[in-house]
């Protein structure tokens, strides 16, 4: 059986390719396209399909019910039966030319049939729906008439020539039965819906412009209680009308596209489209301006759009409102630098003013250029305003605290308790004496007997504090000791009678002085054999300490600190100058003091030892210390115990500072946190500075001076000690160091343990680590024995200065001298091919070795300066020939061995330093 293609049963149909292709998928025929190919029995199938049907008595006409009532309602002629238009439709799918050509045959048949009358009847109600449209002005409506009838007359012509075309397109034979789309049907009705609200909204919309815009113009002319009265007539008037607008319905009409046959189009045709007439641009435009003025209702509702321009137009001026005058005031505060716009601002005046006022004083200036004080008076005197300049404090200078003499009340003052510091030379007894004050037992457990850093410790006699600061006496806390007498109230100085006045005894008696300290002398060990305390106050009389029994005004007490032998007088000793100082102090005021000591402690952080100097230290209370900041977490004092409240003369450790201070920085508490903090970064930033500034410039001066700098060996360490005070003290030693070509260059010290990022500074700076009175962390410890660095950890601070100085002298390159060992002189030479001079020679002094370097000498004058190739006796290699002794040898690189030349032999030692 043969097979035929889809396109081509469609091409015999007279139908479209798609929809054979669709019909044969219903069909239940397996097909892809147009192009798919189908057996004969199949393809009469599909052709069988397309058949028409018989019609049905009982068929629903195409054209909507609506549009029939219509032309019932128009012509009382009988029209075209309606079995024609069943006809005429397609069964698959709509066909919209068709039916357009049927409408239009259909209109053309009835104008001919009522020779003019449905013309005049639909003139008429052209008439009154332009009226409507044109608000009632029946002028408009009638050139609308006027103009459609014209398009009328020339449509009508082309309408006829096209009534053979339509005849032959209804009488096809491929059409079938009537089919309705309902998907279609459902958008006509939608679109209906659509239409319909959007001419009842343009009606409602403009009926409620027109009554708001007479609102507008009423609220001009009235008085205000007679624009509420027509506003309130003027809405039920709009309501009204907005609910009477849509009550006039035309009847439901088929809005689907209802196109004229299209006639040839003739040059004078310029109005009409291919599909029949052009459109009325008027309800377009008039669509638009729905959509215009509702996004212009939208911007109502927003300030500063640009829809708002449009209503801004209509809406009243605001009245100016006049500028409200201001008093001057009777005085003004200024700062130097102020500019003109700020001057403006103070004394509320226009910045124009005062630039014209500057320039009748003969001053050039803008109102952001900066005004002297001199010129700031003379224009507040322009004004007849008293002008006092303000001082400005600088809230992070805390050392204004100690120096400001209203900081104080005076009718606040209270007794407070004397600062004591212990001082004296080392091993003279100072920590037994304040062991022997506390009960306790803290000089046993001192390394190397020396006391290490400050210890501030507060006891009780007779009802009466005392608080003692003991100082280590060795050389390298100098730092130390001063800065105990600088916060001391008096000085107990401890001097060995066996021993007498050594170098700190006398350095501590500076320091006293300096600041001006009474000094009571405590003469220690009276108790050993060779004591001898007359032989002291002599010595120390020699140095401006004299006793009150020889007229001086220096106190002294024999005492025994090991045996507590006198202890109590010298308590009453102290007591009986204090109470002649009158020490008092102000508990009411924040607390300012002086860091005793430092430290940096594993679990709690850094932790300052302070002395409270004036007022009361709170717990929680926000300080600066140094040049760092935080607040008082927890506070303890000298046996340990927690406590809440420190006044003043109370020495206390506090945690809660940001990074550790040095030791002696004073502190102050500020109002509160913010400030504390403000005052603490900015001490910071001036310290920061302040380094940078002291960095010292290359110059014509010093320039010799930093290239032989250039030239020494330096010598890389870093420091971690337990507390700041042994922090300094090391660095103060190391630095004093003198060992020629060597420097000593702290790169990094701190308080607190050896850590990780201790080793990697280490490692990067090649330096190595001096721990005093710590311990590595195990990271640190496996990270400095992978990366080959050393560290070494010390409890005794003169042991670290001897290890420091043979560390700077191993680095020093070795110097050598050169030692004549032996001389020989040449008795004859050999000269052997390929071989080279043999010199065969005789030891005159001394001996000649292998190792040894020799000089070539002729007629007293050096001619080669080398070492030995070979030496031998006789045959026999040998290591050294002494005197008188023959051999022969060789020169490295040299052949013009004569006779008679003489052979100096020599080494190099190296100097020991």
């Amino acid at each position: 059986m043969s097979k035929k293609r889809l396109y081509e049963i469609a091409k015999e149909l007279g139908k479209e390719s798609k929809e054979v292709v669709a019909r044969a998928k219903e069909l239940g025929l397996e097909v892809k396209s147009h192009s798919s190919s189908v057996e004969a029995d199949a393809a009469e199938k599909i052709v069988a399909s397309f058949k028409p049907a018989a019609p049905k008595a009982e068929a629903k006409p195409v054209v909507p019910k609506a549009s029939e009532a219509k032309v019932e309602k128009n012509s009382e002629t009988p029209v075209a039966p309606k079995e024609e238009k069943v006809v005429a439709a397609r069964p698959q799918s709509r066909n919209f030319k068709a039916e357009r050509e049927a409408r239009a045959k259909e209109q053309a048949e009835r104008r001919k049939q009522n020779k003019g009358n449905n013309r005049d009847q639909q003139q008429n109600g052209n008439r009154q729906k332009n009226d409507n449209r044109n608000g009632g002005k029946p002028g408009q409506g009638n050139r609308d008439n006027r103009r459609f009838n014209d398009q009328g007359k020339k449509q009508q012509g082309q309408q006829n020539r096209g009534n053979d075309r339509r005849q032959q397109a209804e009488n096809r034979p491929n059409q079938a039965g009537p089919r309705i789309d309902f998907k279609a049907r459902a958008a006509a009705l939608k679109a209906e819906q659509n239409a319909e609200y959007a001419r009842s909204s343009e009606e409602r919309f403009k009926q409620s412009q027109a009554a708001k815009e007479a609102l507008v113009q009423a609220n001009k002319r009235k008085e205000p209680e007679e624009i509420f009265e027509e506003a309130a007539k003027l809405a039920e008037q709009t309501q009204q009308v907005v609910e009477v607008a849509p009550v006039v319905k035309e009847p439901v009409v088929d809005t689907r596209r209802k196109k004229q046959a299209r006639p040839d189009k003739d040059r004078d045709d310029y109005d009409r489209e291919e599909d029949g007439p052009r459109k009325q641009q008027k309800n377009r435009s008039s669509q638009n301006q729905v959509r215009n003025q509702r996004n212009s209702n939208w911007n109502n509702n927003k300030k500063n759009k640009k829809g708002n321009k449009q209503n801004n137009r209509n809406q009243a001026p605001k009245p100016v409102t006049e500028r409200k005058f201001h008093e001057l005031p009777t005085e003004f505060e200024y700062t130097d630098g102020m500019t003109v716009a700020e001057i403006a601002k103070r004394i509320k005046r226009e910045p124009a003013e005062i630039v014209k006022k500057l320039f009748m004083m003969g001053v050039m200036a803008t109102q952001n250029q900066s005004l002297d004080g001199e010129t700031i008076e003379l224009l507040m005197v322009d004004y007849g305003i008293e002008a006092k300049q303000k001082v400005e404090v600088d809230n992070a200078d805390i050392e204004r605290f100690f120096v400001e003499d209203g900081y104080l009340n005076e009718d606040e003052l209270v007794e407070r308790p004397p600062v004591v510091t212990i001082m004296g030379h080392v091993d003279h007894g100072k920590t037994t004496l304040l062991d022997t004050l506390r009960n306790s037992r803290v000089a046993t457990g001192e390394a190397g007997g020396i006391t290490q850093h400050i210890g501030a410790y507060q006891i009780e006699e007779n009802g009466k504090k005392i608080t003692f600061l003991d100082t280590p006496g060795h050389a390298a806390f100098t730092s130390m000791r001063a800065r105990g007498a600088s916060v001391t109230d008096i000085t107990i100085l401890v001097v060995a009678a066996d021993d007498g006045v050594m170098p700190q005894t006398i350095e501590a008696i500076n320091h006293s002085k300096a600041a001006n300290v009474p000094i009571i002398v405590a003469i220690n060990k009276i108790d050993k054999p060779g004591a001898n305390p007359e032989r002291v106050i002599g010595e120390l009389a020699e140095h401006g300490v004299m006793s009150t029994a020889w007229g001086g005004d220096s106190e002294f007490v024999e005492i025994s600190a090991k045996f507590n032998q006198n202890i109590d007088e010298l308590l009453e000793t102290v007591l009986l100058v204090a109470e002649i100082q009158e020490l008092k102090a102000d508990p009411t005021v924040r607390a300012i003091g002086t860091v005793i000591e430092a430290r940096l402690d594993k679990g709690k952080g850094a932790v300052a030892t302070l002395l409270v100097q004036q007022g009361t230290l709170n717990v929680q209370d926000p300080i600066v210390v140094g040049n760092t900041f935080g607040r008082v977490r927890a506070m303890t004092n000298d046996l340990g115990r927690r406590v809440k409240v420190a006044g003043p003369s109370t020495p206390v450790s506090i945690t809660g500072l940001n990074e550790t201070p040095m030791a002696g920085d004073h502190f102050a508490v500020y109002e509160d946190e913010k400030s504390a903090r403000a005052a603490g970064e900015e001490r910071a930033k001036r310290a920061l500075m302040k380094q940078r500034q002291a960095t010292q410039r290359v110059s014509l001066e010093n320039l010799f001076d930093t290239l032989k700098a250039g030239e020494l060996k330096s010598v890389n360490v870093i420091i971690k000690a337990d507390v700041q005070g042994s922090v300094e003290a090391l660095d103060a030693s190391l630095q004093k160091i003198d060992v020629e070509g060597v420097k000593v260059t702290i790169v990094h010290s701190a308080v607190g343990a050896i850590n990780e990022s201790d080793v990697t500074l280490a490692e990067a700076s090649n330096a190595f680590i001096i721990g005093f009175n710590v311990r590595p962390t195990p990271q640190a410890r496996q990270q400095a024995e992978a990366d080959d660095v050393e560290i070494r950890l010390h409890s005794i601070i003169y042991k670290v200065i001897e290890e420091m100085e043979e560390a700077m002298k191993g680095m020093l390159d070795p110097e050598f001298e050169e030692k004549v060992i032996g001389e020989a002189i040449i008795r004859e030479t050999f000269k052997v091919s390929k071989v080279g001079t043999i010199g065969g020679f005789m030891v005159t002094s001394g001996k000649v070795t292998r190792d040894s370097k020799v000089r070539v000498i002729r007629d007293g004058v050096v001619i080669y300066d080398g070492e030995l190739a070979s030496l031998k006796h006789y045959k026999d290699d040998v290591k050294e020939v002494t005197n008188g002794r023959e051999g022969g040898l060789m020169i490295d690189g040299y052949n013009d061995i004569k006779t008679d030349d003489v052979i100096e032999a020599y080494v190099m030692e190296e100097i020991k330093r």
